[in-house]
């Protein structure tokens, strides 16, 4: 199993808020697919098969800066996707704000997955149009479910086919936030806020829950992967 992965420079041409920027760029990756007829990746339901993490290195003042170049990564199982928007991503000049002026692919094969930290909020539906926090549900396991549930769906749907799974892939979950973290989006004129969290998670060493773990590192952990949540950092120490 390998996933892959792009690591993009991005120059600004206005300032952006930190709190838009996750916004910004899941806007300029999908319109990035449209030009090369991937679209239907974020029409069709369903996983998208890709995550990316927010623009680095982040300001103080939380405003990233016109005039300055940023790093961001998108991760795929989806070999096909990330060879695209190698390209694509480059094309897109007309955007008013960002404009990504160079593209670095690698392939990264399974390793053993000691630790996974989440670099952006990891947001999990609790039902009502609410989101997993301790305020608004508190259970641990319900979470650990949900997160489980969904790196499971994720495999079977992309590798098409099941796994013999005999518990849950989290062995242990912390949480990292005082309070509650958020991506606010705008959406069918809309504004909405996807609140999550945070977290260092150990997974089993079996090889299933291994399996699970890379599934979460290659295309993002728990729901909204597509707006940036989910994004992990990996460990084998």
């Amino acid at each position: 199993m390998r996933y892959f992965e792009l690591t993009c420079k991005a120059f600004l041409k206005k300032d952006i808020a930190f709190e838009k920027s996750f916004e910004l760029l899941s806007k300029y990756i999908s319109f990035s697919m449209y030009q090369e007829g991937e679209g239907e990746v974020h029409q069709k339901e369903g996983f998208k098969y890709y995550v990316f993490g927010g623009l680095l290195p982040i300001e103080k003042e939380k405003v990233y800066k016109q005039g300055n170049v940023y790093t961001f990564s998108i991760r795929s199982l989806d070999e096909t996707l990330i060879d695209t928007l190698k390209t694509t991503l480059r094309q897109n000049i007309n955007h008013e704000h960002i404009q990504v002026v160079e593209t670095h692919k690698k392939t990264v094969s399974q390793f053993f997955i000691t630790e996974l930290y989440s670099a952006t909020p990891v947001i999990v539906s609790v039902g009502n149009g609410k989101y997993w926090t301790m305020q608004e549900s508190g259970d641990i396991m319900q979470l650990q479910r949900q997160l489980h549930d969904n790196a499971e769906k994720k495999y079977k749907s992309f590798f098409g086919e099941s796994l013999h799974v005999s518990q849950n892939f989290i062995q242990l979950i912390e949480i990292k936030n005082k309070v509650p973290q958020n991506i606010p989006i705008t959406k069918d004129g809309k504004a909405i806020r996807f609140f999550g969290n945070k977290f260092r998670i150990v997974p089993n060493e079996d090889e299933v829950s291994q399996k699970l773990a890379f599934v979460a590192l290659a295309c993002g952990i728990g729901e909204k992967n597509s707006y940036g949540a989910g994004y992990c950092v990996g460990g084998n120490i």
